[in-house]
């Protein structure tokens, strides 16, 4: 996501950071590079104008100028005004009774998907959504949505085949929510290819009889220039009160965040970062910010982990780790709890100068070929890698279509690998041993933990 923007950006503010001085010149040619970023990124000319003034007039201080490291120091104001454009402190769903949650958006943004993972979110944090289907003119959303909506287990109303009366199905479906148990309600609305004035006064007039605490305005992050329109529209007709951005994962410009919450001076509330139904997260705009900026973002990942990974598992296989006890099924149960985190470039990205390395990637393909080699293994042979032979690996590598040597060279690595924890192991016991005849005590501050 952004991962064009943020290669640009990342060279001009390295550049800026290698000067001891810096001039209203170097501030100008850099700002100049900086707007161009953003325009080739599908910013709004207009919003990118903007930004640009005033991240200049603040650089251009004298407090700036004459400190230490205004490199630094300019990087620190783009930060601030990128977390500013983007919306400052992330905003929560407003969920006072009777929690209603309008999704607009055009035919294509993925409403009905955002809906689902909106309600699956929403089940996670404790809530009880329901899901209610008021798209009469595409019958296929309407199963869509019940299809989603058993996946992540949240009960939903759908309206009589045949039905033309939003209004009517809306009466029905909060008739049908007073028997339920759930507390928020997420009505997944019409759409169209484009925006039409009949689109819009079927949307106004169920939102006038909902009266919903909030109306997400769900759009395509890969829209480029036409978002600002698109936005524009939606808000002056409806009055919305937070966007849902889709497809962040696969846009590597994703100008229209930046230009979508400029324009509507609504937050964005929620971003699709994937095409699985839990990959559907809050937005924070400082974290977003930093990584646009190289700077990573820890907080997220440490959350994806805490949500992905069980601390039994992890034990256990610390001290299978420890004793050099490890098997490929461990190493399978490992790999698959890493990839529960999401696409790996995604995760890597999050690490503090990750991102700006050049050439940075992550071959998925290859690891799933890793994934092949150990399935088309035995039982026997995951929990027993030495008889592993040279007939069980031509049949290893047929089995996971791969060819004799990558077996080997999987088979290899993971030797090193035990081989490196059993030494570790080793030297902490030889550690531990010595500590009392030099009068150091086993738990002592700064003893290394493996």
């Amino acid at each position: 996501m952004f991962s064009q923007l943020a290669d640009k950006l990342q060279d001009v503010f390295k550049d800026l950071r290698g000067h001891g001085s810096i001039s209203e010149t170097n501030v100008s040619d850099a700002m100049r590079e900086v707007r161009m970023a953003l325009l080739e990124a599908d910013v709004d000319y207009n919003v990118a104008k903007s930004f640009i003034a005033r991240v200049k007039e603040k650089a251009l201080g004298e407090e700036v100028l004459r400190s230490v490291t205004p490199g630094q120091q300019i990087v620190k104001i783009f930060h601030d005004e990128l977390t500013a454009l983007l919306g400052g402190d992330a905003s929560p769903l407003n969920l006072e009774k009777p929690a209603r949650i309008l999704v607009v958006g055009l035919n294509g943004a993925g409403k009905t998907t955002s809906s689902a993972k909106l309600a699956g979110w929403l089940k996670k944090q404790g809530r009880a959504p329901l899901l209610i289907a008021c798209d009469l003119h595409r019958p296929a959303a309407i199963e869509q949505l019940a299809t989603l909506a058993k996946q992540v287990g949240v009960p939903v109303f759908t309206p009589q085949p045949g039905e033309t009366d939003v209004i009517r199905v809306a009466k029905q479906a909060l008739e049908w929510a007073q028997a339920q148990t759930g507390n928020v309600q997420i009505f997944d609305t019409a759409g169209r290819q484009e925006i039409d004035a009949a689109l819009i006064e079927e949307i106004k007039g169920l939102k006038n009889f909902l009266q919903p605490q909030e109306t997400l305005l769900v759009a395509d992050a890969a829209t480029g220039q036409q978002a600002v329109s698109v936005a524009t529209h939606f808000n002056d007709a409806l009055q919305i009160t937070g966007l849902v951005l889709t497809k962040l994962d696969g846009d590597a410009r994703g100008g229209a965040a930046l230009s979508m919450r400029e324009v509507t001076r609504q937050p964005i509330k929620f971003a699709g970062v994937g095409e699985k139904l839990d990959q559907f997260e809050p937005f924070y705009p400082e974290r977003l910010a930093g990584r646009i900026l190289g700077m990573g973002d820890v907080l997220s990942l440490v959350e994806k982990a805490a949500e992905a990974i069980d601390e039994e598992e992890a034990a256990r296989m610390e001290e299978k780790l420890r004793t050099a006890s490890f098997d490929f099924n461990d190493f399978l149960a490992q790999f698959k709890m890493i990839r529960k985190l999401g696409p790996l470039e995604n995760i890597l990205g999050m690490l503090p100068g990750m991102s700006s390395l050049k050439g940075f990637s992550v071959d998925e393909k290859q690891l799933k070929r890793v994934e092949a080699m150990v399935l088309s293994m035995t039982r026997q042979e995951r929990e027993r890698p030495d008889i592993l032979n040279a007939r069980r690996r031509q049949r290893i590598a047929r089995g996971s279509g791969t060819s004799v040597t990558e077996v080997n060279d999987l088979i290899q690595r993971f030797g090193q690998m035990r081989k490196m924890m059993k030494n570790m192991g080793k030297f902490k016991k030889m550690i531990m041993a010595q500590a009392p005849r030099n009068g150091m005590s086993a738990g002592m501050p700064g003893m290394p933990k493996f």
